[in-house]
């Protein structure tokens, strides 16, 4: 699971998926896309590593 933050919200739809299409049509797609890669790249650094715990019974 991710974390938004603020200012994140122009990257995400309602549901949490990514926009992929700029909000603006007269805005560059491959600058948008860059954005939202970058964007979602922030997401994975922001994440902890899962830890699985094994309980020995």
């Amino acid at each position: 699971m991710s974390i938004l933050r603020p200012g994140d919200e122009k990257f995400h739809y309602s549901d949490g998926s990514h926009k992929w299409i700029p909000p603006d049509p007269d805005y560059d797609q491959e600058v948008w896309d860059e954005q939202v890669r970058q964007h979602k790249h922030s997401h994975l650094r922001n994440e902890h590593p899962k830890v699985r715990i094994r309980r020995l019974v």
